[in-house]
C-alpha cells in the first residue's frame, strides 16, 4: 500500500536537530519558503513603542 503523505501537495522542509531543538534547515530555504511581510517592523513599532525615559 502505498503512503497516504505521498498524496500531499506540500511538505515541510527539511530539518536539522531532534526533539526541541529541531528548526529549519536554513540551507534549504529559498524564496518560496516563507512568508513576506514587508509591515513587521511598522507593526512592531507600533505594538511596542519606545520606553519614554523617567
Amino acid at each position: 500500500m502505498a503512503d497516504p503523505l505521498d498524496k500531499a501537495t506540500s511538505k515541510a522542509p527539511p530539518t536539522l536537530g531532534e526533539g526541541c531543538l529541531s528548526r529549519y534547515d536554513p540551507d534549504a530555504l529559498d524564496s518560496e519558503d516563507g512568508t513576506d511581510f514587508p509591515g513587521a517592523a511598522e507593526l512592531w513599532e507600533q505594538l511596542h513603542p519606545p520606553a519614554e525615559p523617567d
